[in-house]
């Protein structure tokens, strides 16, 4: 009969030997995975990260970080070279395409963009002997590639990508479209060799600002002035006020602008001047003043020497033919200018009583008219 300490003893060394069993195994599983795992440099473009992997070739190493190989690249060492712990790994721009004039990108969903700027020989230098052999050589090594135009912004790139959509493209350049921006094609489209994408810009922007409101000129006429004077009654003083627009931008440039409201601050001041008519020899088609070529005010009527669909004005020259327009309506008459007045506050030009009545009956006395000439 075994007495009860002998038996503890046992099974204490059972356990012993089992745990010791159970760490060998451990250690030797974390001994083979720190032989398969190495620590490479990858260099990108210019830009190094520490990679740490179990690919056994560069080639594999590339596949697994979302690099095609068939556009081209430049890899050293070359992509069938076994890999080996502290290795180095360099990634550069095809044959025949300058450092500076090339970029690459990759996301983390592994769709890649290599960008060379407006080629002549087209995308990535592939006319160039070197880049074909390059190119060929990689046939079948990572993602398959094509090569479009993308147009962001007015900027021409040269686009070589395994993405398959015009919006998979966009996005691994760092381009997220809205539902204001513009894309040619839509971004569901697929992509193909040869295809252009175009991306524009879109932003509406709300803006309050200040705008200056010029101050009107009120002439009133006095044939007791000689020709030539004018006296300013009182001075005239711009107005302010806030304005509510909206700006349309497109790549960051306004090409429309509209004004949702318009809030009055200061409200301009007149100027009241005080002026003899023009001589019978001399007159001007700008109103004095403030340059209009067009006039709107009272017309009435006066019983001149002759006959005739003629009128009166203080400064249009003589001779000019003036089409006045009822604007309550719509009739019009066109008269010749061959007088000077009339001389109210507020009246613009005295018709002869035939052309008046072609516009409403002299007992009218006035009307509110537009002039042109």
């Amino acid at each position: 009969m075994v007495r009860p300490t002998r038996v503890r003893r046992l099974q204490r060394r059972r356990a012993a030997k089992a745990a010791i069993i159970a760490a060998g195994v451990v250690l030797s599983v974390l001994a083979v995975s720190g032989a398969w795992a190495k620590d490479v440099t990858l260099v990108i473009d210019g830009q190094s990260q520490e990679v740490r992997t179990r690919s056994s070739s560069v080639g594999d190493l590339l596949n697994d970080q979302g690099l095609p190989l068939s556009i081209g690249l430049q890899i050293q060492p070359p992509p069938a070279t076994s890999l080996a712990d502290g290795m180095t790994v360099v990634v550069s721009a095809p044959p025949g395409v300058p450092a500076e004039a090339f970029s690459m990108a990759v996301s983390s969903t592994g769709v890649g963009v290599w960008v060379v700027e407006r080629l002549g020989a087209g995308s990535f230098g592939k006319a160039d002997p070197a880049s074909e052999e390059a190119s060929a050589s990689a046939v079948g090594v990572g993602p398959p590639a094509v090569s479009v135009r993308a147009v962001v912004s007015g900027k021409v790139h040269d686009v070589s990508t395994n993405a398959s959509t015009a919006g998979a493209l966009l996005t691994a350049m760092g381009i997220q479209p809205d539902a204001d921006d513009r894309v040619v094609p839509s971004p569901s489209t697929p992509l193909h060799d040869g295809m252009t994408v175009r991306f524009r810009s879109v932003r509406t922007l709300v803006r309050r600002v200040m705008s200056v409101i010029p101050f009107p000129v009120r002439t009133d006429y006095t044939s007791e002035m000689t020709p030539g004077h004018l006296v300013v009654l009182q001075d005239g003083a711009a107005g302010l006020a806030q304005e509510t627009i909206t700006l349309t931008m497109v790549d960051g440039r306004v090409v429309a602008r509209s004004i949702l409201g318009r809030v009055v601050v200061a409200p301009p001041v007149a100027e009241r001047r005080l002026s003899a008519p023009w001589s019978m020899y001399d007159g001007t088609l700008k109103e004095p003043g403030t340059g209009a070529g067009t006039q709107a005010g009272e017309a009435t009527w006066y019983d001149p020497p002759w006959a005739g669909l003629t009128a009166a004005h203080p400064w249009l020259p003589f001779g000019t033919m003036v089409t006045v327009t009822d604007r309550a309506t719509g009739l019009s008459v066109t008269v010749v200018i061959d007088d000077r007045g009339p001389f109210g506050p507020g009246r613009i030009i005295d018709l002869s009583p035939e052309a008046f009545a072609r516009l409403a009956p002299l007992g009218r006395g006035v009307l509110g008219v537009k002039l042109d000439w």
